[in-house]
């Protein structure tokens, strides 16, 4: 049986505090992504059991970003909702979380029957 999938929307979740963020979007999405590592052992309490499979994806600016270990990287051709939705229908029959706040993409994914969370969830203010 597969682990559970959490799929992160890097813009999104980096987007969602004023740290300077727009400075170095590279940078900021690598932080998040190592910020992620621990999910992929510990899970996310309250919304998935772990060990998770975990994905960060990326688009514009912080294309390139490496994957690490226990995260895994996906370079949004476009923007990266259409991504987020695809890897969100191929996970059908896996429990699956999408971390983000855009309204927009929680209803594209709920048609998949993935749930959602909010920024929070993986980056406590």
């Amino acid at each position: 049986m597969d682990s559970p999938l959490l799929i992160v929307d890097a813009a999104n979740v980096v987007g969602s505090v004023p740290d300077g963020w727009w400075r170095d979007r590279r940078g900021a999405a690598e932080r998040l992504r190592d910020g992620l590592v621990r999910y992929a052992a510990e899970g996310v309490p309250g919304v998935l059991p772990g060990p998770l499979d975990v994905v960060l994806v990326v688009e514009g600016r912080a294309r390139g970003v490496e994957p690490v270990e226990g995260v895994r990287v996906v370079a949004a051709p476009g923007g990266g909702d259409d991504t987020i939705v695809e890897l969100a229908r191929a996970a059908r029959g896996r429990r699956c979380v999408v971390v983000t706040a855009d309204r927009e993409l929680r209803r594209r994914v709920a048609e998949h029957g993935v749930g959602h969370a909010g920024p929070r969830t993986v980056r406590p203010v």
